[in-house]
């Protein structure tokens, strides 16, 4: 039976160079890996990641908790951080916890601290000090995505600015009259998004000089779906309609162009719309939005953490911001001077 001392032997390299070769792990020259594959591919030799992990306590796979799979943002960072995940030969274990706080529970008391996963990324997760002591004890490093955690390293955006600029964007086109459409209560349980955006926006308009209307801030679900519900409904009801309206997501910015188009209003003419993530969906649409780069913060995650476990190092706790972009496109301009 064909071992790794065979390959070794047959590409002229050490064991070491070839182990980490075919693994993908530590640094190997091109030119060295190449000669490890080729000789491995010859021999018919697969390398056996489970008597790897034997060897070295390790066993190249990261758990990656979401709240859930179904919304753009956290599937977006999956994409991001499972790209970087294959690209450095590390399997990836997807937690989806949903809504039910059992399933959390199991996920970060039980699932997490057993010799499964070399490291954990939490994503959007306000996790507790009782939560993160338990990875470090069984020693998992942890980064989270969304918001600072106690004792742990961190990526997130300043939620705060982007709304700011959000909405200074459409205050600098001319409008003074601008809806807001938020997050329902229920997200706010972790990192408080809707709160921190909706407050963004209220400083800005505060800042302008503008009031602020409280019948023009409507909350929905983060999704198409339910800002189409809540921006008909601030449409119609209100007796004097806003000139832009600023969506805390982009999902909920589509939301509303499709409600305006129900009532025959022209995008950006009669009503401009600005969102923030950086959607998919959002050159089709025409979207302007803050493109948060949900993929670049999940490839970072993984980038962060596997460059402290390959070179043996402890992972210090860091906050680190992650850089957000404004993206202008076609459905924000200047009010028209008849719009009442």
């Amino acid at each position: 039976m064909t071992g790794i001392k065979d390959v070794a032997e047959r590409a002229g390299l050490s064991v070491a160079t070839v182990s980490r070769a075919l693994s993908g792990k530590g640094n190997v020259s091109p030119t060295s890996r190449e000669r490890a594959r080729a000789a491995a591919a010859e021999l018919g030799f697969v390398l056996s990641y489970h008597a790897s992990s034997l060897a070295s306590g390790r066993t190249h796979n990261v758990g990656l908790v979401v709240p859930s799979v179904h919304r753009w943002f956290f599937s977006a960072v999956i994409e991001g951080a499972s790209a970087a995940l294959l690209e450095a030969g590390y399997d990836l274990t997807l937690y989806n916890i949903g809504e039910n706080p059992t399933h959390r529970h199991s996920v970060f008391n039980d699932f997490l601290l057993r010799k499964r996963v070399d490291a954990v990324i939490a994503v959007s997760l306000e996790l507790s000090e009782e939560e993160i002591q338990q990875l470090h004890a069984v020693h998992r490093p942890i980064v989270g995505i969304g918001g600072p955690l106690p004792g742990a390293s961190t990526i997130r955006i300043d939620d705060t600015a982007i709304a700011l600029k959000a909405t200074n964007h459409l205050l600098g086109l001319g409008h003074t009259k601008i809806a807001h459409i938020t997050g329902h209560e229920a997200y706010d349980q972790d990192f408080h998004l809707p709160g921190t955006r909706r407050s963004g926006f209220q400083k800005a308009m505060n800042d302008a000089g503008c009031p602020v209307r409280p019948e023009w801030i409507v909350s929905a679900d983060f999704t198409i779906e339910g800002a189409y519900a809540a921006a008909r409904q601030l449409l119609a009801s209100a007796p004097e309609r806003p000139t832009a309206v600023f969506a805390a997501s982009d999902e909920m910015a589509i939301g509303t162009i499709l409600a305006a188009r129900d009532f025959g209003l022209r995008i950006p003419d009669d009503l401009s719309v600005m969102g923030i993530d950086g959607h998919d969906l959002g050159n089709v649409m025409g979207l302007t939005t803050i493109d948060q780069d949900a993929k670049g913060q999940g490839a970072l995650a993984v980038r962060t953490l596997l460059g402290a476990i390959n070179n043996g190092l402890i992972l210090e706790p860091a906050d680190t911001e992650h850089p957000t972009k404004l993206v202008v496109r076609t459905s924000t301009a200047v009010p028209k001077t008849s719009a009442s």
